[in-house]
């Protein structure tokens, strides 16, 4: 992954509905949602939801797929993968000792405002 596009990346999911809407499409998983399905559960207007999700796909963030009539929107989980790589590809890299530090994901203790926003 080439830095310009980690700071796009970055950037898209540097804004509190966007990352909402990413959050949402993770847990979901490869079904995903329709913009309708989106919207009510994040109670975002329908024109700003779509400019959000725009903000995600030029990221390659986000993929879309038709069915029928229906567009569902699911979390692009290769790109989110390759992001989380590059941000720790190298761990302690520059460290003279062994850091002891596990570089993969942990699930941290959550405060009040990462509960309120993991409920999204």
């Amino acid at each position: 992954m080439k830095s310009e596009q980690v700071v796009q990346a970055l950037g898209a999911l540097a804004q509190e509905s966007r990352l909402a809407v990413f959050r949402l499409l993770v847990k979901r998983g490869p079904d995903g949602y329709t913009p309708g399905e989106l919207q009510d559960k994040l109670a975002i207007a329908a024109p700003t939801l779509s400019f959000h999700i725009k903000e995600l796909q030029r990221a390659g963030l986000l993929s879309m797929r038709r069915e029928g009539r229906f567009l569902y929107y699911t979390a692009d989980f290769t790109a989110m993968n390759t992001l989380l790589v590059y941000l720790t590809e190298n761990c302690c890299g520059l460290s003279s000792t062994a850091c002891g530090v596990n570089c993969a994901p942990v699930k941290v203790a959550r405060t009040t405002r990462s509960r309120k926003l993991a409920r999204l």
